[in-house]
């Protein structure tokens, strides 16, 4: 039997195959109606703990600029923001197919913009995949990255880099425009998109857009129809003060967090830290 049968994954989610997960992987687990989860991840040792839990895909995602450089939107962060974030996350993982989210202003120029953004992820920090924002306006650079054998993962529905355009962080794809949505999505997979992201659309159009396309959907805010689901780490951690309805807290990490660092703190001003048990002699 042939290496490349053997190292098959039994299951996208939390299967050992010895190998990183290839969009090939996540192809077939569409044709045998598998759901998967897809999380964020900004740093190794968080990569290495969602790696080890058998997370199939990890995106360096551009909220990065919230959660780990304090804006208060995706627009102020860059490629080089992003990209020893990506290269520590390649390095911190070992399974997972690591997709970098391509920033604004770094691929909407042109797709020679785009090709020369997603090659520095792909060359630089050894991303397997890129992922842009916007429907049949970006229809050109998708080609062209793919053309060049890179991997790219859509995102529709509510873009956040074009959240002043859209007026808001609001649901999108109601009435006319969930037609316009399902069009670009059947656009992107023609162009060779491998994925495309819908976020917060309404769960019948998510649905429907699922349905008709051979790729899959990644849902967040989009109802439990799509093929995957995916969410800030942070958010599902609880991390985050005030997160959006679609998000789930599974977790509260701020409350431990608070928690352990105000003993750490009583014992160092008691004296009670270090003992002679965290003492070399």
């Amino acid at each position: 039997m042939s290496s490349s049968v053997t190292n098959r994954p039994t299951s996208l989610y939390g299967g050992q195959a010895g190998r990183r997960i290839t969009v090939r992987d996540i192809a077939a687990a569409k044709e045998r109606g598998e759901r998967w989860p897809m999380v964020t991840a900004y740093d190794a040792m968080t990569a290495r703990i969602f790696d080890e839990a058998g997370i199939p895909v990890l995106l360096v995602g551009d909220s990065a600029a919230m959660v780990v450089y304090g804006y208060d939107s995706t627009l102020p962060v860059s490629v080089d923001d992003l990209m020893p974030l990506t290269a520590a996350v390649v390095r911190g993982s070992s399974r997972a197919l690591v997709v970098a989210d391509l920033p604004f202003g770094s691929y909407q120029a042109s797709p020679q913009q785009a090709l020369e953004t997603a090659t520095r992820f792909m060359k630089e920090a050894g991303a397997h995949a890129v992922k842009l924002e916007g429907g049949r306006r970006v229809i050109p650079q998708v080609e062209a990255l793919v053309s060049a054998g890179i991997p790219v993962m859509a995102h529709l529905g509510l873009t956040p880099q074009s959240v002043n355009a859209l007026g808001g962080y609001r649901v999108q794809g109601r009435g006319q425009s969930g037609d316009e949505l399902m069009a670009d999505a059947k656009d992107l997979e023609y162009a060779g998109a491998f994925s495309v992201v819908l976020e917060c659309v309404p769960v019948d159009l998510a649905e429907r857009v699922t349905a008709s396309l051979s790729i899959p959907t990644i849902g967040i805010g989009a109802g439990p129809g799509t093929d995957a689901q995916v969410l800030v780490w942070q958010d599902l951690m609880g991390l985050t003060a005030s997160p959006a309805k679609f998000v789930k807290k599974y977790f509260d990490l701020a409350g431990e967090m608070d928690k352990a660092v105000r003993a750490f703190a009583d014992e160092v001003t008691t004296g009670a830290f270090p003992t002679s048990e965290h003492s070399y002699r």
